[in-house]
């Protein structure tokens, strides 16, 4: 039996990598864990979160996992090296598929918008500047939009104008693409394409993910022409999390179960 892809978030943003992925890679079994017990990550300390995320990564171990993708920027940002390190599979975030992705568009001009957490740990202006000295890089946290993703607020005028004031610096410095650093951001594509105008390109890194694994880890992807299996854990399932995982997976998922992963 093929081993699954295990992938993980703080929430359940995370499920907007885990879609792309089952787009791109139809055939393969996945475990989706989601910390909900414990968001947000993003206003939390590099250690908080880098125990988290090693408690959250043996959890996902213990299903015997043959790659774990961690769907959280946060996380990305302040554990990957040690989740690397401790781990026994190859481990892929989402700050290195978002710069890959934006540094291809050829602009000269990057922003980055992201959780607090994930803008000061400065990761993806590091992995920007080491990848492509030239390009100039303005990042912006942006705390209060991940509650209205979780609204459900993706196309809301009330997001316009929030979406508005954060990006204003962004608009002004003439921005030319945007890696929307929070796994929650693909949700408000709609308002956030119109804040920043048809000529400004989103990089969602969800996507950008799912072309990575397939290409530094395809001989992991099974070929199998058979549809794979999702289940669901999350340390917290009330209604809103609920309604938020239906409306990204566009319908319920096979198997939620509701985890303890302090013991990991």
């Amino acid at each position: 039996m093929s081993r699954p892809i295990g992938v993980f978030d703080s929430g359940v943003g995370g499920l907007t990598v885990l879609s792309a992925l089952r787009h791109r890679f139809p055939s393969e079994d996945f475990v989706y864990l989601g910390d909900t017990a414990r968001l947000p990550y993003g206003t939390k300390s590099a250690t908080t979160v880098q125990r988290y995320a090693i408690n959250a990564a043996a959890h996902l171990e213990g299903h015997e996992i043959k790659l774990l993708v961690v769907a959280c920027n946060t996380a990305s940002s302040y554990a990957l090296d040690a989740l690397a390190s401790s781990a026994s599979i190859p481990v892929v975030g989402v700050v290195e598929p978002g710069v890959r992705a934006a540094i291809a568009t050829g602009s000269s001009r990057i922003g980055v918008i992201g959780t607090e957490g994930t803008i000061r740990s400065g990761a993806y202006q590091r992995a920007l500047s080491d990848r492509a000295a030239a390009v100039e890089v303005k990042a912006m946290a942006c705390p209060l939009l991940v509650p209205l993703a979780e609204e459900g607020w993706g196309d809301h005028p009330i997001t316009d104008q929030v979406a508005s004031t954060y990006l204003a610096p962004l608009l002004e410095w003439r921005v030319e693409t945007v890696i929307l650093g929070c796994t929650h951001y693909p949700l408000l594509r709609p308002s956030l394409q119109r804040v920043v105008g048809e000529d400004v390109r989103l990089v969602d890194s969800a996507s950008a993910v799912a072309d990575m694994v397939g290409v530094d880890h395809h001989g992991l992807v099974s070929p199998d022409e058979r549809q794979g299996a999702v289940r669901i854990e999350l340390t917290d399932a009330s209604d809103r999390f609920l309604r938020i995982t239906r409306a990204i997976l566009g319908r319920d998922p096979e198997e939620l179960e509701v985890v303890d992963i302090d013991q990991a």
